[in-house]
């Protein structure tokens, strides 16, 4: 785990080597005991196509996989 404080701004510096693994850009979600950075690819339409490069399935069936899944998520 690491450790980064905020500055008399309110700025909170990444250490690089996160920066380095990760990117420079970050959607913050807000958590009930937290918040959580999410990467933001420099292109996002080549990081999904090296996500689902091999994959087999549809655009359809990929679709309704993670509409199958959500509603599953929703029903618990």
């Amino acid at each position: 785990m690491t450790e980064s404080t905020l500055d008399e701004r309110g700025r909170l510096t990444l250490p690089k080597e996160l920066r380095e693994r990760y990117g420079e850009r970050y959607h913050l979600v807000r958590l009930p005991d937290g918040i959580k950075l999410i990467p933001i690819a420099d292109d996002p339409l080549e990081a999904l196509r090296e996500e689902f490069d091999g994959t087999d399935k549809s655009a359809k069936e990929l679709r309704d996989e993670a509409r199958d899944g959500a509603i599953s998520e929703a029903g618990r």
